[in-house]
């Protein structure tokens, strides 16, 4: 039975094993060893397989100096040379231990041939061996090259294509394809003209051009590409040419690296400085540094445009003259004394530009050596012209207004007078014919009883219309006399005064029945004259309002609403309509009609108007058939 032949890759790999043999990886105890062993079996199968003396002895030997060499390299041929020559001419041949040789010179020569042809093969077999190394090295180098070069083209940060020169890509990384949004896939069928900025398109067309014609052999240049989803996307591009070895266009190396964030930060620094610059205008705004060794002046930016200054760069001496005759003593107290630290820097002052007179604002800092000394100065400089003008009318104007508001005054107070002198001349004129009025109704009513019915009912009401007069001028009166004169702002025992005054009612009016609260010991700085009026009217009011009410109630106490105290006089009564509250407050304005309730319309003014001249305010709350609250305050250190 014939056995079948060694798999094809079998053999291809053993064979690949022999060429990639490498003597050095084996130890040296190995490597020498298998060489005398080798040695030691070509001699013992050369003696097996035929007689020594047969001829033809150093040639089983040169097989084993062959193997010798491959297997352990030139040394362990030399090893395996030297130890088949003793072999051949002293152990092959009985008598053992003695030259197998009867001619020393045949021997001589015959054993140097074979010494030199076996160190030929075996330094052939080296150089072979050191060859492959050298070979395999140089290879595994190629590929860790090739390798490497393919992960930094792979995996590098920055977007990398190898393209034709018509724009068609050869190889593309990824970090590209992530750039602009694209697949590998749809890149192939693409160019970069397909996703760059329209209005980049022709400068980079331009140079690439010029680098195809060699007036350049690369470029770099930041441009826009449009992304896959719409946005734009800035890069830097550089562009390299590859020519082949005959010097021709061969292929385009581009690098591009995403700088929108850059491009970002410069388009909010340009807007940020643009806007700088324009406040630093709107504000007539300007910074400038000084040299305290060289005394010199700099201004920065367009500063002397909109300051009027003559020039940017200035001596101590030359800011000295423009400044007014009359500031200049400032600057040179307070400049010493901020350069030592003992002040800060800002001063006002004026100067004199031309035959203009400008009025200047600086401030100053300094930076100063490790010694304390100044040794620049960073300030800025802001014309207030228009400001210390526009202080100066209005201390014009504070001046003319204030002499007006004194002639004023006097008008008003001499209007015054005159209208008080008239109030009471005109009070006292129309009491005197309304008690004429009445007593002829009296007497007429007392001399004539014999008129009928209806003469003394005319009779009746033209003296109750001439009692409601006289009791109008009262009110009026009262109202007038709570407007004037100081208010004397002492303690008052509010809770003491609605005590006293219910107490008052109760006894005038013994019929009702009414019941109160007082919240104890609510104690205020008011005047007390006005005070006692003001609580009179309020309680006055509370005490008729509730009538009807068989369990009339009132409630005198304070709450604090929004921070504020607030003084309430509460009760059960008829209450009002909150839509109709405004004529509250208002003389001779009634919300109930006079047969329901009696009284002039008065008295919530008078109260309102006490308030008023304690600086305090008065609100009112009521619901019809449940009742009204009227609360006041007394701010400003009234209470």
């Amino acid at each position: 039975m014939i056995a079948p032949s060694p798999n094809p890759p079998v053999l291809k790999r053993l064979w690949q094993s022999l060429l990639d043999w490498e003597p050095r990886t084996q130890s040296g105890w190995r490597r020498f060893g298998a060489a005398i062993a080798l040695t030691l079996l070509a001699a013992w199968l050369r003696m097996a397989l035929a007689p020594a003396e047969s001829g033809g002895r150093f040639i089983t030997i040169s097989l084993a100096v062959a193997l010798s060499a491959l297997y352990g390299g030139f040394a362990a041929g030399m090893v395996s040379t030297v130890l088949g020559m003793v072999l051949v001419n002293f152990f092959l041949v009985k008598p053992y231990a003695a030259l197998a040789f009867d001619n020393p010179t045949e021997a001589f020569w015959l054993n140097l041939w074979h010494f030199l042809t076996q160190l030929v093969v075996v330094s052939a077999i080296a150089l072979m061996q050191q060859k492959r190394r050298l070979w395999h090295e140089a290879d595994e180098a190629v590929r860790l090259s090739t390798r490497q070069l393919e992960d930094t083209f792979e995996h590098s940060a920055t977007g990398m294509a190898h393209s034709r020169l018509d724009g068609s890509w050869i190889r593309v990384n990824q970090t590209y394809c992530d750039l602009i949004g694209y697949t590998r896939q749809d890149m192939e069928t693409m160019s970069f003209r397909d996703f760059t900025h329209p209005d980049d398109l022709g400068l980079d067309l331009d140079l690439l051009a010029r680098t195809l014609s060699g007036e350049i052999d690369h470029y770099s240049i930041e441009k826009r590409y449009i992304h896959q989803k719409g946005h734009i996307v800035w890069v830097h591009l550089t562009l390299s040419l590859v020519r082949t070895p005959a010097g021709e266009p061969d292929y385009l190396i581009a690098v591009v690296q995403d700088v929108s964030d850059r491009k970002a930060t410069e388009v909010a620094l340009r807007v940020s400085e643009q806007l700088l610059r324009q406040a630093q205008r709107m504000a007539r705004l300007a910074p400038w540094q000084a040299d305290m060794i060289t005394g010199r002046f700099s201004s920065l930016g367009d500063a002397p445009a909109f300051l009027g200054m003559p020039t940017t760069n200035y001596g101590a001496d030359d800011l000295l003259a423009l400044i007014h005759p009359e500031d200049r003593a400032l600057v040179q107290r307070q400049w010493p004394l901020a350069l030592k630290g003992r002040l800060r820097y800002d001063v006002e002052y004026r100067l004199l530009l031309g035959d203009e007179e400008r009025w200047h604002s600086v401030q100053a800092e300094f930076e100063r050596d490790a010694q304390g000394r100044a040794v620049r100065a960073l300030g800025v400089t802001q014309d207030v012209t228009e400001r210390k003008q526009a202080e100066l009318e209005i201390q014009r104007l504070n001046a003319s207004l204030e002499q007006r508001i004194q002639e004023r005054t006097r008008d008003l107070k001499g209007a015054y007078d005159d209208l008080e002198s008239y109030s009471y001349a005109v009070a006292h004129d129309l009491r005197s014919p309304l008690r004429i009025i009445n007593g002829f109704a009296q007497a007429l009513q007392e001399d004539h009883p014999s008129l009928d019915d209806a003469c003394h009912g005319h009779l009746s009401r033209i003296m109750a219309a001439s009692k409601k007069m006289g009791e109008l001028i009262d009110g009026l009166l009262q109202l007038s006399q709570y407007t004037r004169g100081e208010v004397q702002r002492v303690p008052v025992n509010l809770s003491g005064v609605a005590t006293r005054q219910l107490e008052e009612l109760a006894a005038a009016d013994p019929g009702r029945r009414v019941t109160w609260s007082i919240e104890p010991d609510i104690e205020i700085q008011a005047d007390p004259a006005l005070i006692d009026a003001l609580m009179q009217n309020l309680l006055h009011n509370a005490w008729k309002y509730s009538a009807e009410v068989p369990d009339a109630h009132i409630r005198v106490f304070t709450q604090d609403t929004h921070g504020q105290r607030h003084y309430c006089v509460n009760d059960n009564g008829a209450g009002f309509d909150m839509a109709r509250a405004d004529k509250l407050f208002q003389p001779f304005q009634r919300l109930h009609q006079a047969h329901q309730f009696s009284g002039l319309g008065i008295g919530l003014a008078t109260a309102r108007r006490i308030v008023q001249r304690h600086g305090g305010s008065m609100r009112a709350q009521g619901t019809p058939g449940q009742g009204a609250t009227f609360c006041f305050t007394l701010p400003d250190g009234a209470e």
